[in-house]
């Protein structure tokens, strides 16, 4: 009885599918536009205000655009290391105190750093918007980097690495495939750094960064919540508006990766379980025309295990136990990579052939209207979900403005670009960046299948 409910069940369910696969998908509908006001102070600090009355709750991000891609060779990891600093204390806050004023009040603060910015916020109760912004000021103009402070961060973050990279199975490809993807551009290192960078690093080093990078004409500041706008603007003037002007410009002296003519192979042993095979291309830029058409193509062939590559390498073809990859579109040209670890009995051979087919099929065959609907469906609840918090529109707004050199607009408009993308808009760029010539291939092996 119970083995023929569930071929019942499975049948009915089967029938299901079928059906829904018959139906036509709905076009997303467009989420509201932010209202927003964005203004430029005299000491270059850029401010994007937000007003949203909907909880007595104010966000506060500050974004600095230095990130990993600005390190000097041989000072890998700068930029993690300063984000911890920056919590060390400053001219009127004690060591570990920011973080415990903003807890004190019921908020939350944090900090992330990327290739390109370094972010810090805050999540408080609205009428405590003056002090986050006290605080923010106070590290902008005289954080304290002591020897003390500098060398239990530095402890502090090469332990990070240890955890989150060197220990974790796997956990150096990331490295290992932007290494050999590249050979002149900073994205080649990734943002933890080397621990022999962070060992060679010293103070005086870090000083430096502080005074080159962490300066209001480099910064922006986004604030949403429960605020009124005219107030929190005349707030932010006299906190942050207060921190003296750089005496000089912020260098841009980054090196701009040469086109690559021609196929890479790369063959490495490390101490992993099961071979690994990753298959990675340049890409352009955030903001790139061609660089929307690619998100969709990412996201068709690898977002999530219905994806185009995770359906085929593990659940049809059984070469690879897990597979994945996406674009990495910032704001310098970077790359879209896939990735397969190799199923147990199966070659790193048949892996490659099979990402590689993929990758053909989307070069040569245009895509079914509906798989790129549901892709379109998947872009514009992503920028629905976005919108969900005080956080997240901050991070749109201020993401726009760092990324796409001042136009806020980007953070809606893009949901436009993303919907007017067609099939043959998927096949050029497919064409145009898939191509054997601009293709690193990289083939990882257990050191125990040398022996």
């Amino acid at each position: 009885m119970v083995r023929s409910c569930r071929a019942a069940c499975a049948a009915v369910l089967a029938a299901a599918v079928v059906a829904a696969a018959a139906l036509p998908l709905a076009a997303a509908v467009r989420p509201p536009r932010l209202q927003y006001e964005l203004t430029t102070l005299p000491n270059g600090l850029t401010v994007v205000l937000l007003e949203d009355h909907s909880t007595p709750i104010v966000h506060v991000q500050l974004w600095y655009h230095v990130g990993s891609k600005d390190e000097r060779p041989g000072r890998t990891g700068f930029a993690h290391l300063f984000e911890h600093l920056m919590f060390a204390g400053s001219k009127n806050v004690q060591p570990g105190d920011h973080s415990s004023l903003i807890s004190g009040i019921g908020g939350r603060a944090n900090a992330s750093t990327s290739d390109d910015a370094t972010v810090y916020w805050s999540t408080v109760p609205s009428q405590y918007l003056p002090l986050v912004l006290w605080l923010e000021a106070d590290r902008m103009a005289s954080l304290r980097i002591g020897k003390e402070s500098f060398e239990r961060e530095r402890k502090v973050v090469k332990e990070e690495r240890r955890l989150r990279v060197d220990n974790q199975p796997y956990g150096t490809l990331a490295e290992l495939i932007y290494r050999h993807a590249f050979t002149v551009h900073p994205y080649r290192h990734t943002t933890i750094g080397s621990m022999a960078d962070l060992d060679a690093a010293s103070v005086d080093d870090v000083r430096d960064f502080y005074r080159t990078y962490y300066v209001p004409r480099n910064a922006t500041v986004a604030i949403v919540g429960d605020i009124e706008p005219k107030q929190a603007m005349a707030l932010v003037a006299q906190h942050l508006g207060a921190v003296p002007a750089a005496d000089r410009p912020v260098p841009r002296d980054i090196p701009a990766e040469p086109e690559q003519r021609e196929e890479r192979r790369v063959s490495l042993t490390e101490n992993w379980p099961l071979p690994v095979v990753a298959v990675a291309y340049h890409v352009p830029a955030d903001g790139h025309p061609d660089a929307y058409a690619l998100q969709v193509a990412s996201k068709l062939l690898s977002d999530g295990q219905s994806s185009r590559i995770y359906r085929s390498l593990v659940y049809e073809k059984q070469v690879a136990f897990s597979a994945y990859g996406g674009g990495n579109i910032v704001e310098d040209p970077s790359l879209f990579f896939a990735v397969a670890v190799v199923q147990e009995g199966r070659s790193a051979g048949e892996a490659e052939q099979a990402l590689l087919e993929e990758l053909e099929r989307l070069r040569n065959e245009p895509v079914a209207e509906r798989e790129l609907q549901r892709v379109k469906n998947q872009f514009a609840r992503d920028y629905i979900l976005g919108r969900e918090s005080n956080q997240r529109k901050a991070a749109q707004l201020a993401h726009a403005v760092v990324m796409h050199k001042g136009d806020a607009s980007k953070a809606d408009a893009e949901f436009d670009t993303f919907m007017a993308v067609t099939a043959e808009d998927v096949r050029r760029v497919a064409r145009a960046y898939f191509g054997p010539q601009n293709r690193t291939v990289l083939t990882i092996v257990p050191a125990a299948a040398r022996q």
